[in-house]
């Protein structure tokens, strides 16, 4: 399935008209922005395949797929608000495509979930967080690979102060009791999550 028919197949599965073709242009254009490494097509196209493999999990599947689509439609490094605008950008396109004010509070809530500041709500909310952070569970390769992407999105930040602040970030998801909400991806990912995550801490030195 190509981009572009998940596109048109995700906002059927909403219950919307498609939005103005431009939307998914700019979409397309922001994924491939210069400053990114990892938040790219790369990482898009793994949510999805995440959710392919656990569509029966979600009760509103196309709000899950929309919510995956704008997630990291904007993304700074330097920002801290990149999900809230995500989320706005996308409940403003939902709107526009004819959406309910409740399918466009729950596609933006999704998003916000995937701040990763707390646990996230049951249902849709757990399977998108779950399927954002599939990427901690990944092969070791891939891992390493996604760890050096994110470096380079923070290549602005001095050496000894990332690798500080990294180690943190991801001992903060080493010290949860369960890193994935879902009993889908816990028992598929959780052991290997827990590997990935400690390796990385010790190489950082934390």
């Amino acid at each position: 399935m190509t981009l572009i028919d998940r596109w048109y197949g995700d906002w059927a599965d909403l219950g919307t008209r498609p939005p103005e073709a431009r939307t998914l242009a700019e979409l397309l254009d922001r994924y491939a922005e210069p400053q990114r490494a990892y938040h790219t097509l790369q990482h898009l196209g793994e949510c999805f395949a995440a959710l392919d493999s656990s569509r029966g999990l979600a009760e509103r599947p196309g709000e899950v797929a929309i919510a995956i689509w704008f997630h990291d439609g904007i993304y700074d490094s330097h920002a801290s608000d990149n999900e809230a605008r995500s989320a706005a950008w996308a409940e403003g396109v939902v709107l526009a495509a004819g959406g309910g004010r409740e399918a466009r509070g729950r596609v933006r809530d999704l998003i916000l979930a995937t701040r990763h500041l707390e646990t996230p709500g049951p249902g849709d909310q757990a399977l998108l967080v779950d399927i954002d952070l599939a990427i901690l569970g990944a092969d070791a390769d891939r891992f390493e690979e996604y760890e050096a992407q994110i470096r380079r999105e923070y290549d602005w930040v001095p050496e000894t102060t990332y690798r500080k602040d990294r180690a943190r970030l991801l001992a903060g998801f080493l010290a949860r009791p369960r890193i994935y909400t879902t009993s889908y991806f816990s028992e598929r990912l959780e052991g290997r999550a827990r590997t990935n995550l400690r390796r990385s801490i010790t190489r950082l030195g934390g």
